[in-house]
């Protein structure tokens, strides 16, 4: 793992502080994301402070808000360790998310009206030009194009709490997404799953685009099982 550039303080140190915090806090998360930072792996603050350029006072606040975000275990006097990936984690996130996006981009389609179908019809087109095909070196910025589509599908729906944990739950599965993606030998076609959602949604058909919207979210479930799994046809 490549060293982190140093983070460079400012005089306010109060402002200082939460920066540093910050930047080291996204530094760590991506490392996580991007499997920099293994599932499982001991996070020894002493040796990590100097990649990423920070006091070990600093670090362990970054990682302390990890802890809280599910992406590190605290372990009490033995320190912190990144996460597993687990297959029955993935489930439940995933059971979870069908339960509440399906019915929230129903009442999306419904309350939608022009600058929605604007807003989604942009959103699936800066998506569709990276997707075809998805490169895994892509895999940050798609995932950045990814999420702004999913969250045009539910833009028409009118619940803020809805939506906030909606991105909680994404969030949390974005990991996982980008392990599917470095599965060798998939033969899944995201692009493919999008197209058949967005068109769904352009056209009205509730159905459809709920059924859509529930094979692609397991989608990534099912790939990642069979993958921990040992299956070859993951």
């Amino acid at each position: 793992m490549s060293k982190r550039p140093a983070l460079t303080p400012t005089n306010d140190n109060g402002t200082v502080t939460r920066t540093l915090i910050e930047r080291a806090y996204a530094q760590l998360r991506d490392d996580i994301m991007s499997g920099q930072l293994a599932p499982d792996e001991k996070l020894r603050v002493e040796h990590l402070k100097a990649h990423y350029g920070v006091s070990a006072g600093t670090l362990r606040e970054a990682i302390t808000r990890l802890v809280s975000d599910a992406l590190v275990i605290a372990e009490g006097q033995r320190g912190f360790r990144v996460a597993p990936i687990a297959a029955a984690d993935m489930v439940d996130l995933t059971n979870l998310r069908v339960l509440i996006e399906i019915d929230a981009l129903r009442q999306s389609m419904r309350a939608g009206n022009a600058d929605w179908r604007a807003q989604l019809q942009t959103a699936y087109c800066e998506l569709s030009q990276l997707e075809q095909p998805l490169r895994p070196d892509q895999a940050r910025t798609w995932e950045g194009l990814n999420i702004a589509f999913h969250e045009a599908l539910l833009a028409g729906h009118e619940s803020p709490w809805t939506l906030r944990l909606l991105r909680t739950l994404s969030r949390q599965s974005e990991r996982y997404r980008r392990y599917a993606i470095k599965l060798p030998g998939s033969r899944r076609d995201v692009h493919a799953e999008h197209r058949e959602i967005y068109e769904s949604a352009m056209a009205g058909n509730e159905l459809r685009a709920a059924l859509a919207l529930e094979a692609h979210i397991r989608g990534t479930a099912d790939l990642v099982a069979r993958a921990l799994a040992g299956s070859p046809e993951a």
